[in-house]
């Protein structure tokens, strides 16, 4: 049976994309920090779908983590068909005045972790000709993110990253797709500390499940970058037309609070 690899599983996107890749007829491998987090998807995926799942309790933050889980993998004799890099956090604030410790976590997370399970995984799919990769990015990703400085680079690094293995790996039967959602109705906003924010105190925000749904199918359809929703794909298109200066200020509107 094809096997798919969550990251970041436990709520929100990454769950949707678990319940989705499990319904698709992938048994399911989930990552997360919090091991009864984990029991709990894992007995409704199970009771929703009968794929099987096995779970994997550690944080990716941490150095060496995405070894380590690589490593765990492959005792447990699975081979993975479908990796997803859906594991990450923002967090609002002054660039010098946010923890040291929590902004080095936040670039281990969305960047090392993330390139790291990419450059761990890609040389069996290569060899079996086969494969998927769907790494998260973000609306964010599309230009300079003043009070969220590391996060909205951290985004720009992993479109422009996948964009460019998409086209190496591509000839080769693989196929690497970033999803780039706007604001969506997930446990994002409570970890940042953005429930305040104009960004996520409207009323257009989407539903983490139609945001996997739309990646999903997109990364299937062996698309490279997708945005999801209308009205995101139209900002971060008309982002590529305006001076830098004015989005990033158009983005620190967004990121204050009302």
């Amino acid at each position: 049976m094809p096997v798919a690899l969550i990251t970041g599983a436990t709520t929100g996107i990454g769950r949707e994309l678990a319940c989705i890749a499990a319904a698709d007829g992938y048994d399911v491998v989930l990552a997360a920090r919090t091991a009864a987090s984990l029991e709990t998807v894992a007995a409704d995926i199970e009771r929703r779908t009968s794929r099987k799942t096995h779970i994997f309790p550690i944080d990716l933050s941490e150095p060496d983590a995405a070894r380590a889980l690589f490593d765990d993998i492959a005792r447990a004799g699975l081979t993975i068909d479908v990796l997803v890099n859906n594991a990450g956090f923002g967090l609002l604030g002054k660039f010098w005045e946010l923890p040291e410790y929590q902004q080095m976590q936040m670039i281990e997370l969305n960047i090392g972790a993330l390139t790291q399970l990419c450059r761990l995984y890609l040389p069996g799919m290569i060899e079996r000709r086969a494969g998927y990769i769907m790494n998260i990015g973000s609306t964010a990703a599309f230009q300079p993110g003043p009070l969220m400085a590391i996060y909205y680079a951290s985004k720009a690094y992993v479109v422009s990253f996948s964009e460019a293995i998409h086209n190496e790996a591509k000839e080769f039967g693989v196929k690497v797709c970033v999803v780039c959602p706007g604001a969506t109705r997930t446990e994002f906003d409570k970890r940042a500390g953005m429930e305040g924010t104009k960004l996520f105190g409207g009323g257009q925000l989407m539903t983490a499940e139609a945001v996997a749904r739309q990646g999903w199918q997109a990364m299937k359809k062996g698309k490279s970058c997708v945005v999801t929703g209308r009205r995101n794909a139209a900002m971060a298109f008309l982002t590529r037309f305006a001076p830098r200066q004015m989005t990033a200020a158009i983005a620190r509107s967004l990121q204050e609070t009302k």
